[in-house]
């Protein structure tokens, strides 16, 4: 009776201790599980975490990126841009306008020269009558011959002048202009006016409207 009772304790005994055991197991179990469910939200918040800061690093690339072509150029580069610029047309407008003057200076020259050329074409001719009106062969003993062909050698030279644009200063008779006239004395006259030429000494000269050389003259003191 007594070993059957100690039988029956040890059984109790052996079944609490199965049932410990298992309740053990089972609150090992539910505490792993909560564990790795407490691990795996940590796990997502920080995924999440990470997945917006680079969402917001990828907003922040983008509204830098958006707003660099926006942003206002600097005023100082604008500045210097625009006086390259002005120097560059400055320096092709000084040797554009180098090379206008030295053409036009060259074709003025050539204008000077053509003209002088004719000129001293038309001289050489007054010459050529000189020289054949001084010839030994065409002396001849007849002055008024000779006084004939001083003329007309002169009148071809004077037409010469003129055509070339030169014109005489006679002023002879007209009112003292120290403009046009070079008075070397001073006279009494009765028929010519105080201040007026009574003689011309030596003509003058221009070229159109310009004064060549001024007439050398006496100038009338009155009577």
């Amino acid at each position: 009776m007594a070993e059957k009772l100690d039988e029956n304790a040890e059984r109790a005994q052996f079944e609490q201790d199965v049932l410990k055991a298992a309740q053990d197991a089972m609150n090992l179990e539910a505490n792993a599980s909560k564990g790795e469910s407490v691990a795996n939200e940590d796990a997502a918040d920080k995924a999440a975490d990470a997945e917006g800061a680079s969402e917001n690093q990828t907003e922040e690339k983008a509204a830098e990126q958006q707003a660099e072509p926006s942003a206002a150029p600097d005023p100082t580069e604008i500045l210097k841009q625009q006086l390259a610029d002005a120097n560059d047309r400055n320096l092709r407008l000084m040797a554009e306008f180098e090379n206008f003057r030295r053409r036009n200076a060259k074709e003025q020259l050539e204008l000077i020269e053509t003209a002088n050329g004719k000129l001293l074409e038309k001289l050489s001719e007054v010459q050529d009558n000189f020289e054949r009106a001084f010839a030994a062969e065409n002396k001849a003993k007849d002055f008024e011959a000779f006084e004939k062909g001083m003329q007309m050698i002169y009148n071809q030279f004077a037409k010469v002048l003129t055509d070339a644009g030169l014109e005489q200063i006679d002023p002879t008779g007209k009112e003292f202009d120290p403009n046009l006239h070079e008075a070397l004395m001073q006279q009494p006259s009765e028929t010519i006016p105080e201040g007026h030429v009574v003689t011309v000494f030596q003509k003058g000269y221009k070229l159109k409207n310009k004064i060549l050389k001024t007439a050398k003259v006496i100038v009338s003191s009155g009577k």
